[in-house]
């Protein structure tokens, strides 16, 4: 059994928006069997939302804060809830 589904999300600071970022986000999400999505912020950050098991959640932030991404992740920040509404599929905003 892995537990309840949690939410993650996490503020990627950066050069992320322009690279293929939020594509390679999408696709190890999808690798992960997560839901969510990667969206741009005016700001130049980018905002990922995923959701499933912890376990899993977790990986894709690991990822994320692992020097392997396309651009440059300065930072990353992480907020974890409960699971909310189901999201269908993950998607580039």
């Amino acid at each position: 059994m892995t537990g309840p589904d949690v939410r993650l999300s996490a503020w990627v600071h950066g050069r992320v928006q322009g690279v293929g970022f939020r594509w390679w986000t999408r696709s190890r999400a999808l690798e992960l069997g997560l839901t969510g999505y990667a969206a741009n912020r005016p700001d130049g950050r980018v905002h990922v939302v995923a959701q499933g098991p912890r376990a899993d959640c977790q990986r894709l932030l690991e990822l994320l804060q692992g020097g392997t991404t396309p651009g440059r992740v300065d930072t990353v920040v992480a907020d974890w809830a409960d699971a909310g509404d189901p999201i269908d599929g993950f998607a580039e905003r």
